[in-house]
């Protein structure tokens, strides 16, 4: 062999070193940094980044210490884990979904359920929108599902995936150098916006004339809302008795009830909630609260960015009612409850929100 080729295979020899030795220490700082928790819990010595709901979650069900979940959509973002931790004795992880539909946020808590058997108390904001929707309906459905199964082999899309080194790894590796803290669960997928009439109307088209309110539901409408809070929320609370699920509806604006006013579907959201309510009431671990007789909220806008989302204090009003049991709805209550909030919004005079000076 002549000095050239001992140059050359040298040569092979030390790029093939440098990159099984770069290949595996990034194996090795991807394990130990773990931005989505899929290999274990998180370290002490590594800060991180929360901000991707879809990705995060489910680590945080296999591998965060925690006896209670907070749960929901975007209505459910603002809630703060540090105020459930002091107002109901727990130790809270917060599990939001932007735009979820009941089936995911069941999906979810099921898997929650399973990794975890000490699970006491699970928070869930039950939007009061998606009542009369198929129990099949999904709204989100492109998911990493190699995040969601126990397999190894389809692991190489987490690990080489670019988009999660540059959002996940690096940025993890930042703040850990440069002292930044790991987000909160108080801040995690939390917003701020502003708020008040001329951000509501801002994205409310209002029909000009009002339409002929419905009488109510009709049988096909009765199954499809029955089938939905059946499978989504019953089913599963029926399987972990000793889970003590907290579930609200979501309290909207006064400029929401006045679009099921000039769209005239009241009647049909009265009879789902009807539904929903006697349903849910039949478990025994289920404490249900409604605040739609909260109207020194609901009425002050000042409080909503658009008809439905309120700001994050309404989230920590919330936490602080059904903490105390103000709104419980119980079988001996919820049916005067409903006939009175009915007759509340189909008596309101929505034209006056329109009139005052804002």
């Amino acid at each position: 062999m002549d000095d050239k080729e001992k140059v050359c295979r040298k040569w092979f020899k030390n790029c093939i070193t440098t990159l099984l030795i770069s290949v595996i220490g990034s194996f090795i700082l991807f394990w130990v940094i773990d931005p989505y928790f899929h290999f274990h819990k998180p370290f002490d010595f590594v800060s991180y980044r929360l901000y991707d709901e879809r990705y995060t979650n489910d680590g945080i069900s296999r591998h965060f210490d925690y006896d209670a979940v907070i749960t929901g959509t975007s209505m459910a973002q603002n809630f703060k884990t540090s105020e459930a931790d002091r107002l109901f004795g727990v130790k809270a992880v917060k599990e939001t979904f932007s735009g979820a539909d009941y089936s995911e946020l069941s999906d979810n808590l099921g898997r929650a359920l399973k990794y975890n058997d000490d699970l006491k108390v699970i928070i869930w904001a039950m939007d009061f929108n998606a009542l009369m929707r198929d129990k099949d309906y999904k709204a989100y459905d492109d998911y990493p599902i190699y995040l969601y199964d126990d397999s190894l082999f389809n692991d190489a899309s987490y690990v080489f995936n670019k988009s999660i080194w540059y959002h996940g790894v690096l940025t993890s590796l930042y703040m850990t150098l440069t002292g930044q803290p790991s987000t909160t669960f108080d801040e995690y997928s939390s917003w701020e916006k502003e708020t008040g009439y001329e951000h509501i109307m801002a994205t409310y088209n209002r029909w000009e004339e009002k339409a002929e309110m419905t009488q109510g539901l009709n049988d096909d409408d009765k199954i499809m809302v029955e089938e939905n809070v059946r499978q989504n929320f019953i089913e599963l609370i029926n399987r972990f008795p000793n889970t003590t699920f907290y579930i609200f509806y979501t309290p909207y604006s006064i400029i929401w009830w006045d679009f099921m006013n000039q769209e005239g579907m009241m009647n049909m959201q009265f009879d789902a909630e009807r539904i929903a309510t006697g349903l849910l009431l039949e478990c025994p671990n289920v404490k249900l609260f409604n605040f739609n007789d909260k109207y020194d909220i609901i009425n002050n806008l000042d409080n909503y960015r658009d008809k439905e989302h309120y700001g994050p204090w309404i989230n920590s009003r919330i936490l602080e009612w059904m903490a105390v049991g103000d709104g419980l709805v119980t079988k001996d209550n919820y049916q005067e409850l409903l006939e009175k909030e009915k007759e509340h919004y189909l008596n309101y005079d929505y034209e006056s929100i329109f009139k005052q000076e804002h």
